[in-house]
């Protein structure tokens, strides 16, 4: 079908179309999701599916949608550099808008989505392609709609404290392997941070339990620990860009965790440590 189809589809509010089975739609749209257009893929393909998902089009079908984005995830894994990642990156997003969906109207059975957590785990520590945006072809950000899609899981009703601390343990793994050559440098800190406050708005896990995972962030993200004949700063930019990230999320954003009080001291305390030099009070 044309993307002129489509053009009449989005003037139209995105109305589901009468003249093909949603079947049919749904299938190109889902190819679609891999296209190197960005007006394909961001400007037809994601808003008709993320607005016929929020406006229900999906309800009964939608154990059997995000299985379809579930197994996108696996396209072309382990490819670097290729035009899988769009498939990839964008399932994700889709599967984040299918859970957002279930959050709100409990759709699906609790063991689909704990299904679809596995798989999202599993590709989220996987890819390896982590450019954010791609040079003629637009955004591919698979770490920051991998981090969007573990923020709604984290939201998920069917999960609690042990699942809780398994995501974030998740999203600080996804930091601390990122390669030192290949910087996240599209607002991905940000956007693993909104994740974390997801989880952490649940309010099923307390300080002890959070401190360490901090510390363990902090302690990547001090450059100043780094090998002299080494750059310091390369490996240390993914966990430091995240502790400020953080550091404004409890500051600043809306509706706070229980925690946030003592977390904010734990985070502070990791940002001083892994900024000493810049702390010194110059003297004469």
């Amino acid at each position: 079908m044309s993307l002129g189809y489509w053009d009449q589809v989005q003037r139209a509010g995105f109305e589901v179309p009468s003249d093909r089975p949603l079947d049919d739609l749904t299938a190109e749209l889902t190819t679609m999701l891999g296209s190197t257009e960005p007006e394909v893929r961001d400007g037809t393909a994601f808003p008709a599916f993320a607005t016929w998902i929020e406006r229900g089009v999906y309800d009964d079908l939608l154990s059997g949608l995000g299985d379809g984005m579930a197994a996108g995830l696996s396209v072309g894994i382990g490819e670097v550099g290729t035009d899988t990642v769009f498939r990839r990156s964008f399932s994700a997003l889709i599967l984040a808008v299918c859970l957002e969906r279930d959050n709100a109207q409990h759709l699906v059975p609790g063991r689909k989505v704990m299904e679809w957590g596995d798989r999202l785990a599993t590709w989220f520590l996987g890819e390896r392609d982590t450019r954010g945006w791609v040079p003629g072809k637009g955004w591919a950000h698979a770490v920051a709609h991998g981090a969007d899609a573990i923020g709604a899981l984290g939201e998920s009703p069917h999960l609690a404290g042990p699942e809780h601390a398994l995501l974030l343990d998740v999203l600080a793994e996804r930091l601390l392997t990122q390669p030192a050559d290949e910087p996240l440098v599209a607002g991905e800190p940000d956007r693993i941070a909104v994740a974390a406050m997801q989880i952490l708005r649940r309010n099923t896990l307390g300080t002890d339990e959070l401190e360490p995972w901090v510390h363990r962030i902090g302690a990547a993200g001090n450059p100043f620990a780094a090998p002299v004949d080494h750059d310091p700063y390369a490996p240390a930019a993914a966990a430091q860009a995240f502790l400020r990230a953080l550091f404004v999320q409890l500051s600043l954003a809306p509706e706070p965790p229980s925690v946030r009080s003592d977390l904010l001291l734990v985070v502070i305390e990791a940002l001083r440590m892994t900024n000493v030099p810049y702390l010194r009070v110059a003297t004469d």
